[in-house]
C-alpha cells in the first residue's frame, strides 16, 4: 500500500494572510509529479515582502479525498472551489500526457480564467491548459520531450519548444523541471520586484536569469535516412573537420547540385548546409563535454575555418556560448 503523504504545513500561510496578500493556489490531480509541485509550494511559500511579512498565501488544493502520485498519495488542504477565488493557479506537470484528464479540474480552471486569474503551468502541466481550452491562439512551451505532441494535440498553439518559459500575460507556461523554478522567480520579479526575487532566487540556490532555452539540453543528431544518400551521410560525418561544399558532395554522391540538393531535403526534411551545421554542432557538443580542446581546436575539428563563426554559429544553434556548455556538461574525466 502507498504511503501517504499530508502537506498541511502549506494551510497555516493561507490562514493567516487574510485577504490582502496574493493568493497562490497549486493544483493537485491523480498523475501530478510531486516535484512540479514542491517547486512553487516552496518558492512562494517562502517569498517574504521587504517588511518580512508573507508574499504569497500559498495552498495545495485538488478534490476531496487521496490524490495519487506515481510513488506515493497525498491530500490536498485545499479544494478545487478555492481555486476559482485564486489570484494565480500553478499546474504541474502530469505524469502521462495521455492520462484523461479529470474534468472537475479542468472546470476549475476554467472558471479561474474567466475570473480573471493568472494560470500558468510546470513541465507536461501546459497539456491540461490545452485541454481547457486556454492555449488557443497563444504562446507555449513544454518540455523539449513532449513539445511536438503539445503541438500535434493543440495545432491552434504557437509552441515555443526551445523556451525555459513563455510569458502571456495571464497565461505562463514552462519548461520541465528546474525550468518552473526560472518561471516562479520571473513570477515573483513581476509580482514584487528585482530585490525580492533575488533573495528568492538565494534561497533556492538558483539564478534569478538563467541564460539559453531549452536547447542547451538537447544533443540532437542530423536526420538520417536508409535511402540513396544514407553512405554520402556517414562520409560526411566522418570527414567534418574538412572544407565542404555543396559542389564536392554532390560530385560523391554522383549528381548534379541541383539534384542533390532535391534528393537530400527529400530525404532528410534539411537542406545540404543546414544538415552540415547541425551536425558540426552536435560533434562539437561531445568534445566540449568529453575533452579539454580549447574552443579554437575544437572548432577546427569539426570543420569551422574561424572560431568566431564557430562560436556564432553554436550559440545560435544551442543558445549559450561554447564555454557555458562546456562548464555546464564536460564530463568528470575531461
Amino acid at each position: 500500500m502507498a504511503e501517504k503523504t499530508t502537506i498541511d504545513h502549506i494551510r497555516p500561510n493561507v490562514e493567516d494572510a487574510g485577504d490582502r496578500m496574493h493568493k497562490v493556489a497549486i493544483l493537485a490531480f491523480d498523475g501530478v509529479v510531486p516535484f512540479d509541485l514542491s517547486i512553487p509550494c516552496e518558492v512562494f511559500g517562502r517569498v517574504r515582502a521587504p517588511d518580512g511579512a508573507p508574499a504569497y498565501a500559498v495552498c495545495v488544493c485538488g478534490r476531496r479525498g487521496a490524490i495519487q502520485t506515481r510513488n506515493f498519495t497525498l491530500r490536498a488542504p485545499g479544494t478545487l472551489a478555492d481555486i476559482r477565488s485564486a489570484d494565480t493557479v500553478v499546474v504541474p506537470g502530469i505524469d502521462d500526457v495521455e492520462r484523461d484528464m479529470s474534468p472537475a479540474v479542468l472546470a476549475s480552471l476554467r472558471a479561474a480564467w474567466k475570473a480573471g486569474a493568472r494560470i500558468v503551468s510546470i513541465c507536461s502541466g501546459a497539456f491540461l491548459l490545452g485541454a481547457a481550452g486556454l492555449l488557443d491562439g497563444r504562446r507555449a512551451t513544454t518540455h523539449w520531450i513532449a513539445a511536438a505532441e503539445l503541438a500535434r494535440q493543440y495545432p491552434t498553439a504557437c509552441i515555443e519548444p526551445d523556451a525555459l518559459f513563455v510569458d502571456e500575460g495571464r497565461l505562463v507556461t514552462s519548461a520541465g523541471a528546474s525550468a518552473g523554478l526560472d518561471m516562479c522567480l520571473h513570477l515573483v520579479r513581476l509580482d514584487h520586484g528585482e530585490a525580492v526575487a533575488a533573495d528568492a532566487a538565494r534561497l533556492a540556490v538558483a539564478p534569478l536569469i538563467r541564460d539559453g532555452g531549452q536547447a542547451q539540453f538537447i544533443r540532437q543528431a542530423p536526420p538520417r535516412t536508409t535511402a540513396g544518400l544514407a553512405a554520402t551521410l556517414d562520409w560526411i560525418l566522418a570527414n567534418l573537420d574538412r572544407s565542404l561544399d555543396v559542389r564536392m558532395l554532390a560530385d560523391r554522391a554522383g549528381m548534379s547540385e541541383r539534384s542533390f540538393a532535391r534528393h537530400f531535403r527529400d530525404q532528410t526534411g534539411s537542406s545540404p548546409v543546414q544538415w552540415l551545421l547541425a551536425a558540426r554542432v552536435r560533434a562539437a557538443q561531445e568534445l566540449l563535454e568529453i575533452t579539454p580542446a580549447p574552443i579554437e581546436e575544437v572548432a577546427r575539428q569539426v570543420g569551422f575555418e574561424s572560431p568566431i563563426t564557430f562560436r556564432s554559429r553554436f550559440r545560435r544553434i544551442v543558445g549559450i556560448s561554447p564555454i557555458a556548455y562546456r562548464r555546464r556538461f564536460q564530463t568528470q574525466t575531461a
